[in-house]
Formats: C-alpha cells, sequence, structure tokens
C-alpha cells in the first residue's frame, strides 16, 4: 500500500493528534498541516507552526509541533518530515526545527535527512506562581533539536 500526500485541516489534524499521539495533545494553532492517506484514509498528521522557543520565532523559523502516525502507515514520519521542510521553503521559511524525548531513537527524522543541532535539558515544566499549570506527563524529560539539511 502507498502512501499519499493530502491536504488536512487544522481540526482534521488535531482529531487525528488525539487518537493516535503517544504523549501530546493537539497544539493550539498552526501554520499549516498536512497529512498522509493510504487508500483514502488519513493515517498520519504533521502540524507546522512558530517556534514553541521565543528566541527561534524569528520570522524564518518555522516548528513541526507534533506528527502522528498509524500503526501501518510504514516510514510515514519519514514522509511528513520532508514534506514539511519542503512546504516550509516553499513558502519562504529559511529553517525548521523540531524535537524528540531523551529515549526517542529518532529514526524517522534521520531517514528524512534531519540532524540533531542542540541538545536541550529538562524543562522544569509551565507552571510557575504567577500561572499554574497542570503536568502533561513531558516535564522534566531533555530533548534533542533537530533541524533538516538547507
Amino acid at each position: 500500500m502507498s502512501l499519499r500526500l493530502v491536504p488536512v485541516t487544522f481540526a482534521q489534524a488535531g482529531e487525528f493528534i488525539t487518537d493516535w499521539h503517544r504523549h501530546h495533545r493537539p497544539p493550539r494553532g498552526h501554520k499549516f498541516s498536512l497529512g498522509i492517506a493510504q487508500d483514502d484514509v488519513l493515517v498520519g498528521v504533521a502540524v507546522v507552526g512558530r517556534p514553541v522557543a521565543r528566541m527561534l520565532d524569528d520570522g524564518h523559523t518555522l516548528e513541526v509541533t507534533r506528527v502522528a502516525v498509524a500503526d501501518t502507515a510504514r516510514n510515514g514520519c519519514s514522509m511528513l518530515y520532508g514534506a514539511a521542510w519542503r512546504a516550509a521553503k516553499a513558502l519562504g521559511y529559511r529553517r525548521l526545527v523540531t524535537y524528540t524525548q531523551q529515549g526517542e531513537s529518532g529514526a524517522s527524522l534521520r531517514a528524512a535527512g534531519w540532524r540533531v543541532v542542540a541538545t536541550r535539558p529538562p524543562t522544569p515544566g509551565w507552571s510557575r506562581a504567577a500561572r499554574p499549570r497542570s503536568d502533561h506527563g513531558v516535564d522534566h524529560i531533555a530533548r534533542l533539536r533537530w533541524q533538516p539539511p538547507r
């Protein structure tokens, strides 16, 4: 079964992420979303938005904030990462980043030609005394920042 890129709305991507992502909820917004289908059935999505890190939000950088793929979509993550970079470049962006958590292999990113460009220490979480937030199970985990070749 071959995979093909398909357009998806932000709402469709969010629903798919809710059903398939291992540890994150859908993001709050996006610049664009991509999908992959197998026999006209949506089997994967990628959501690309502004960088979460303020220092990277320079107007020329985007971040792949979520990728979720059904178990049946072999190589689907790599296909989505490659397509996200091609789309971002076509829109005039100069840089695209994403993150993996410590313990994740990054095999899909390496297969798409991406490389590790930074190691990020565990975060203390989003909650602060002035603005309490609930923990979503992904705080306190080190991450790797990835970037595709320019």
